[in-house]
């Protein structure tokens, strides 16, 4: 074969490169190029295969074109160096906000207006969330008596108010029988109602230990503005959170304990007596307990 029709079948392959968009360089040296490199130079000569005839009248066809590896590493013109992207950062799971409660000293010298506000812009554990309503407390704030459950449930977190449906319901009775009332004007015939929780736990489930910690100072600023005579603790976490005891609320009850001074009243709570009515009569048995201090 002569150097003539490889030097021509060369500038062919050339132009047909061209026509793609690929820039093409070689030496002088006799060199092929694959029939589907991509946008690339081949910068090491790769000899014809045996047997290729020239036929200098006609356009290379596609097959005619050589198909050995190229063994020489491919150099590509100047331009900005390709660089892999950088990974996505790894989705770790939902985190609560970051940490905005004022300090715990600070929640002591609050007043009312700045207790509520702090409660209500609080993001301390991941309940914030979810709900619709912070559920500050409602009732007289010197009342003499002082009405402490659990946490929201659906309604109270709808309402942002304490003790509501049902189970608001049989609270109210409960109280009316004592001769008080949540809205009562008298300190000494109403009560202050709150709870250890702010927030509603999602599907009501029972509070965390750290969200009760987080809520903890709230509850003491709110006792220690109201001042109550009595203290009425309803339900399991509120009596284990004010008491700071594990002991169930059937061991608590009948006596009375204190918490910062003020006279505890352990009793079931509301949502409780609703599933298991034949309890009212231990509740009311507490209550009366309440009337004697």
């Amino acid at each position: 074969m002569s150097e003539d029709w490889v030097r021509q079948l060369d500038a062919r392959q050339r132009a047909m490169l061209a026509e793609m968009g690929v820039k093409v360089w070689a030496p002088k040296a006799r060199a092929t190029v694959a029939a589907d490199v991509p946008a690339a130079v081949v910068s090491a000569p790769v000899p014809l295969p045996e047997g290729a005839s020239a036929r200098p009248t006609a356009a290379p066809t596609t097959a005619a074109l050589s198909r050995e590896p190229i063994s020489e590493p491919i150099s590509t013109p100047a331009s900005t160096p390709m660089r892999a992207p950088a990974p996505a950062p790894a989705q770790g799971p939902a985190r609560a906000p970051a940490h905005e409660r004022p300090d715990r000293a600070d929640i002591a010298t609050l007043d009312w207006p700045a207790l509520r506000e702090a409660v209500a812009a609080c993001q301390a554990c991941g309940l914030c969330a979810s709900r619709r309503n912070t559920v500050f407390g409602v009732g007289h704030t010197q009342a003499d008596w002082m009405i402490i459950g659990e946490a929201p449930g659906e309604q109270e977190d709808r309402q942002g108010e304490p003790f509501v449906g049902a189970a608001g319901q049989l609270l109210d009775a409960m109280l009316r029988a004592c001769g008080r009332a949540r809205s009562n004007e008298e300190a000494g015939r109403s009560a202050y109602i709150a709870n250890v929780l702010k927030c509603r736990p999602p599907a009501n489930r029972n509070p965390a230990p750290e969200e009760v910690l987080q809520c903890e100072p709230y509850l003491a600023r709110q006792v220690a503005l109201v001042r109550p005579k009595l203290i009425i603790a309803m339900g399991r976490f509120a009596v284990q959170s004010l008491l700071k005891t594990t002991e169930p609320i059937g061991r608590l009850r009948g006596r009375v304990h204190r918490y910062e001074g003020v006279p505890v009243i352990v009793t079931y709570h509301p949502a409780y007596l609703l599933r298991t009515p034949i309890d009212k009569a231990k509740a009311w048995a507490d209550l009366c307990l309440a009337m004697d201090q």
